[in-house]
């Protein structure tokens, strides 16, 4: 009798493929490493490709059925669409976003403004750079930016 045996390898890499996806956002986007060149995500990846292309081969060298031929098909072209998404996003969409122009550059000194600080007060950036700290007048200032409330 033969018995039909599960696909784990086609399974397998269609999950690898979406946790791969999901992972940048939710985990390695968190640190530098991973974030600005996405290596582990690629790694995954190729990982889950390998995956799918084995579990295809496997669906059609031992299944007859038409129906897992086809279900089997559309798991390995899903899985190589969400790699192929993340590619474009990262390689290409990313890449569409236009710099800002009249963003300051690193090591240019930032424009003059005045906020509040957290009793409330008018700070401004010159009188930063002027107060003296201590009798010595301060080499730079750091600014912190927060995106939301205290």
């Amino acid at each position: 009798m033969n018995a039909k045996r599960f696909n784990w390898p086609l399974l397998s890499g269609f999950l690898l493929s979406v946790f791969a996806f999901l992972s940048y956002f939710f985990i390695f986007v968190w640190f530098p490493t991973t974030r600005n060149f996405p290596w582990a995500n690629f790694l995954l990846f190729a990982v889950a490709v390998g995956l799918l292309l084995f579990g295809l081969k496997r669906t059609f060298t031992e299944t007859r059925s038409k129906f897992s031929k086809v279900l089997g098909s559309l798991t390995a072209v899903l899985g190589v669409l969400i790699c192929a998404l993340f590619m474009f996003g990262f390689f290409v969409f990313a890449k569409m976003i236009p710099p800002s122009k009249g963003a300051p550059q690193v090591g240019q000194r930032a424009p003059e403004f005045t906020l509040a600080d957290v009793n409330n007060q008018q700070v401004s950036l010159n009188q930063l750079l002027t107060t003296p700290i201590n009798g010595k007048a301060p080499k730079g200032v750091l600014l912190v930016f927060y995106r939301g409330y205290w």
